[in-house]
């Protein structure tokens, strides 16, 4: 008997917190960091007596966001009362939207393997974040200054299949997110987190399995080990004869697993109703297209200016596109040097130095410097191996380009006369290699060509070197 497939059916919650200056419905800051309670009202502490006011930025982020998803936009919405006990959130309720979110029924195109494809986004609603609890051996403490920030869940269509196209979708709707200019979307300070709907069904079945839930994701490693353990988990317990049961779990990235919170809430347990506080959200024709006209280029817009106008590979600038701070320091850069070999300076020494991706605004020198180096390599000034080193002490200290090329005397060997004599020499001492070359083995030549390098300590130039070899072996 054949063995049963399973496939994994994914919906992916994300929780963005807006970049506003002040809270969602009072002028307390929402600035990182903060001491604990220190950004705090009567508001956004819930006392009585104490009314919210809508910060109208809120909203235009939230219909930005909505407009770059590709979503419809709701012309008279309202907020609404999500009822849940909520131990670091006052008011003991919610401020969210339930019936009539801001956006709906948009999608984002993302690549994957080669494949296209498009992922639905249900809806997109504003809602305020609750505070933070800090779990003690004596108890637990609360900081509220997390509470009322203003937050926009993007709620996606059940339609990833896996772990890598989450992951994918994860890294472009982040990309878009930033390149609107709504949220720093840093994974490290929450304002970037995901919760997990996972249910497996057998291959070729319509129906949906039972759903679980892992709650406030931050990091795409742990978002990925997360779907590919609940996806075993659950695929382990129908074949021993068990449901699967509807729940939040919380996963662990030190087990390396996931375990269970609680049963899983329905609507209805929420008891809805509208906030009788706040009153309705109206969007105009003309406001809407003066949010539309705001939004600059996004993604994948400048993806294909980079292929079109740059002659850069898709893989090339859709990872160059991926952060918008990374794409305005490469058109910085390609203002002074080769589109190319900047690209290619970016993806090997840029990237490999900066580690990770959301670290990316650490780049210690400006991207006019990572131009003039392009420029260097195409006036045969330095090499590519050299330009690696470069990039290096560029990292390390604060001088020019030029001034590192004269002090570390990179500047290539390009004397003809002098290349010719080391060549002619090396010739004489290798006739094996020589007579190999000439039988037909390619790696021969290679060979010589790296010895040249060797003498010249990696100064000689890789072109020059290859043309004078090329022209003294076959005289």
């Amino acid at each position: 008997m054949a063995k049963k497939q399973y496939e994994t059916v994914i919906g992916l919650e994300v929780h963005v917190e807006l970049d506003t200056n002040t809270k969602i419905f009072c002028g307390c800051s929402t600035k990182f960091g903060a001491s604990p309670n220190t950004q705090t009202c009567p508001v956004c502490m819930g006392l009585p007596g104490s009314l919210p006011v809508l910060n109208k930025k809120v909203v235009d982020y939230a219909v930005k966001a909505g407009i770059a998803t590709n979503c419809s936009i709701t012309p008279r919405g309202k907020q609404d009362r999500k009822n849940y006990f909520y131990p670091d959130l006052a008011k003991a309720y919610q401020v969210s939207q339930y019936d009539l979110p801001l956006c709906h029924d948009g999608y984002i195109e993302i690549e994957e393997e080669n494949e296209n494809y498009k992922i639905g986004i249900t809806r997109i609603h504003i809602e305020e974040d609750a505070g933070k609890l800090i779990h003690t051996d004596g108890g637990s403490l609360i900081d509220y200054n997390r509470a009322g920030v203003p937050l926009i869940e993007i709620v996606s269509e059940p339609d990833i299949r896996s772990a890598a196209q989450a992951k994918a979708y994860l890294q472009k709707l982040r990309s878009i997110i930033m390149y609107a200019g709504i949220s720093d979307c840093k994974m490290n300070e929450g304002s970037f987190r995901c919760d997990v709907n996972l249910s497996v069904r057998e291959k070729g079945s319509e129906t949906l399995g039972t759903r679980t839930e892992m709650k406030n994701l931050n990091s795409f490693s742990f978002i990925v080990k997360a779907i590919e353990s609940e996806f075993k988990r659950q695929i382990e317990v129908i074949e021993s004869g068990d449901e699967v049961i509807q729940e939040t779990r919380r996963w662990d990235p030190e087990l390396g697993k996931s375990f269970s919170m609680r049963t899983k809430e329905d609507a209805h347990d929420y008891r809805y109703f509208p906030d009788p506080d706040l009153a309705p959200i109206v969007i105009t024709k003309e406001k809407l297209k003066e949010i539309k006209d705001s939004i600059e280029v996004l993604p994948d817009q400048r993806k294909k200016t980079y292929m079109d106008s740059y002659g850069l590979t898709a893989y090339e600038a859709d990872k160059l596109v991926s952060e918008k701070f990374i794409a305005d320091f490469y058109q910085e850069a390609v203002k002074e040097g080769s589109a190319k070999l900047v690209a290619n300076l970016m993806l090997s020494e840029v990237f490999r130095l900066l580690g990770k991706e959301e670290d990316a605004e650490k780049i210690p020198f400006a991207p006019s410097k990572l131009g003039v180096l392009a420029k260097r390599i195409e006036e045969d000034v330095i090499s590519q191996s050299m330009a690696k080193k470069i990039v290096e002490l560029l990292w390390k200290s604060d001088k020019d380009v030029d001034e590192i090329i004269e002090k570390e005397d990179m500047r290539q060997i390009t004397d003809v006369a002098l290349l010719e004599g080391i060549i002619s020499k090396l010739i004489a001492e290798n006739e094996d290699i020589v007579s190999s070359y000439k039988a037909g083995k390619e790696k021969a030549f290679q060979a010589l060509v790296g010895s040249v390098m060797r003498q010249t300590k990696g100064k000689a130039s890789p072109s020059l070197t290859a043309k004078i070899l090329s022209e003294l072996i076959t005289k």
